[in-house]
């Protein structure tokens, strides 16, 4: 990139004329970039808005966050995904509490829980014009097709050299608003599979472009196998509670998050039937769900029955509220059967 100057300029002139009205780019609050960066991680845009909007209406900042009940941020997050993300954001605010405020450098934010390098960068250039350049998946993409970079985006080495390209591109005066606009341009033109080219303000400066490889960059080698498993749930009732089972202090993943019951947490099941069936993916893992209504002549001592009217107390994980819209709408489609 010897034309950095003009780089920077046909990209800031681009997004400011053509980047989305998103909630978290009217404000400069650190505390809310940081909490849109986080839920941003693994989630579309379209679905972190609503969530977004909630959130900072329920903890407006870290220390309505930090003294949050833990079931009520859970259910707050709930669908969201990736839950540790909302434990470490309480973690974070508590750590804000003793220290007095949002830290302002870059590294004292990198110490929050929760916070990685891509995170520290984006909130202290976007909150406090710190001349830190982001690297994230779509960055890397534009840097890799501009550069006509041909290296393993999954190595270390890759990734190293491209935070050094990242930093150097960096217009240092508005560090923030390009973070952004290098964010934006991977996200709505510089795209995975069909990169619109033509609508791309900097196409005469990239390098894979005119090289005819465009679709062909990044090169990522490794690829992870896709493992697809099928799964049954339980769905019994009683009133207005539904039988579950809480995950425990021991649980990697949903730790305090309330299930439905698979086959091997129940005996005999009387009268089940196929209500629905649905998807879900985590990471490399799809799941097959089916969903099957039934009773059951003995409960488990290890389940009990949460009432569905209080999923503030008892938050109910992604697959269960799948499942129990499945059973919505069968009987909706069913009625009486």
């Amino acid at each position: 990139m010897e034309k950095i100057p003009a780089f920077r300029k046909a990209l800031l002139d681009w997004y400011r004329r053509a980047q989305r009205d998103l909630p978290w780019r009217r404000t400069r609050d650190p505390y809310a970039i940081w909490i849109s960066e986080i839920m941003l991680q693994q989630t579309r845009v379209a679905a972190v808005i609503p969530y977004y909007e909630r959130f900072l209406a329920a903890y407006p900042d870290y220390r309505a966050l930090a003294e949050a009940p833990e079931t009520e941020l859970l259910r707050m997050w709930a669908g969201l995904g990736y839950y540790s993300r909302a434990r470490n954001v309480q973690k974070a605010a508590r750590q804000m509490v003793a220290l007095g405020g949002f830290p302002n450098d870059y590294e004292s934010i990198r110490g929050l829980a929760g916070i990685g390098d891509y995170t520290a960068a984006a909130v202290a250039s976007i909150a406090f014009d710190l001349p830190h350049a982001v690297l994230d998946g779509n960055v890397m993409r534009v840097l890799a097709r501009v550069g006509n970079d041909g290296s393993d985006i999954a190595g270390m080495a890759t990734r190293k050299k491209m935070q050094s390209e990242a930093q150097r591109l960096l217009d240092p005066r508005q560090p923030g608003e390009f973070n952004q606009a290098v964010m934006e341009l991977g996200a709505t033109v510089c795209l995975p599979k069909q990169p619109l080219c033509e609508e791309c303000p900097v196409r005469r400066m990239c390098a894979g472009r005119e090289a005819g490889r465009e679709r062909e960059l990044p090169v990522k080698a490794r690829k992870v196998k896709t493992v697809k498993v099928e799964r049954t749930l339980y769905v019994i009732e009683k009133g207005d509670s539904v039988l579950a089972w809480q995950r425990g202090e021991e649980s990697s993943q949903l730790k305090g998050f309330w299930e439905l019951p698979e086959p091997h947490h129940l005996g005999e099941v009387l009268e089940a039937r196929i209500v629905g069936n649905f998807r879900h993916s985590i990471t490399n893992h799809q799941y097959f769900f089916h969903v099957v209504e039934a009773r059951i002549l003995r409960k488990p001592k290890s389940l009990r029955y949460v009432p569905l009217s209080h999923e503030g107390v008892y938050p109910l994980s992604t697959t269960t509220r799948k499942a129990l819209a499945c059973l919505k709408k069968w009987r909706k489609t069913f009625p009486g059967s």
